[in-house]
C-alpha cells in the first residue's frame, strides 16, 4: 500500500500544475502575470463587475502578433494597468465574427475597448498610430496609453455604457 504522505503530496502537485494551466490558458505567451478570460467570460465578468474590457485579437501566423508578443508580455505597465480591465485574448478561430469587432477592417493585431455592456468604444484607439489602422499598435507605449485614457475616461464617468467622448 502506498504511504498516503506520498499521495497527499502528488495530489496537491497534480492539482497546483492543472490549477495553473487553466489560470493561463488564454496567456499564449502575452502575459502570464496577467489574468486573461475567454470573451464570453470575459463579457460577463466586465458587466458584472462593472469595469472595461481590454480585448486582443491575433492570430498564431501573424507575423506583427510575434514581434509585438514578446514586448507586450514584458511591458511593467501593461501589467499593472491590466488589474483595472478585464483582459480577453482571443487567437485565431476565437476571433469574434461580429462586426464591431472589425471597426475599421479585419486586421491583425487589433486592440479594442469594450465598455461593461459589451459595447466596442471606437474612441479608444493608437493615437499614435496610422489612420487607416486605428487599433493597429506596433509598440507597447501606444497600448499603454490608450489604456490610461480608458482608466482616466472611466474615472471621470465617461466610461459607462452607451455614452462616448463625442456625446459628453
Amino acid at each position: 500500500m502506498a504511504d498516503t504522505g506520498v499521495l497527499a503530496w502528488i495530489s496537491v502537485i497534480v492539482f497546483t500544475c492543472l490549477t495553473l494551466s487553466r489560470a493561463n490558458q488564454y496567456a499564449r505567451g502575452w502575459g502570464d502575470n496577467i489574468e486573461w478570460v475567454s470573451l464570453e467570460d470575459g463579457l460577463a465578468k466586465s458587466k458584472a463587475e462593472n469595469k472595461p474590457l481590454m480585448l486582443l485579437i491575433h492570430k498564431s501566423w501573424c507575423g506583427a502578433c510575434k514581434a509585438l508578443k514578446p514586448k507586450f508580455a514584458e511591458t511593467k505597465g501593461i501589467i499593472s494597468l491590466s488589474k483595472q480591465f478585464i483582459m480577453v485574448n482571443t487567437e485565431n478561430e476565437e476571433e469574434p465574427s461580429d462586426k464591431q469587432y472589425s471597426p475599421d477592417g479585419g486586421y491583425i493585431p487589433r486592440i479594442l475597448f469594450l465598455d461593461p455592456e459589451g459595447k466596442v468604444r471606437k474612441e479608444f484607439i493608437n493615437e499614435a498610430g496610422n489612420d487607416r489602422y486605428k487599433y493597429y499598435y506596433p509598440d507597447t507605449e501606444g497600448i499603454v496609453a490608450s489604456m490610461q485614457n480608458v482608466i482616466e475616461a472611466v474615472e471621470d464617468g465617461k466610461f459607462s455604457a452607451g455614452k462616448s467622448k463625442t456625446e459628453l
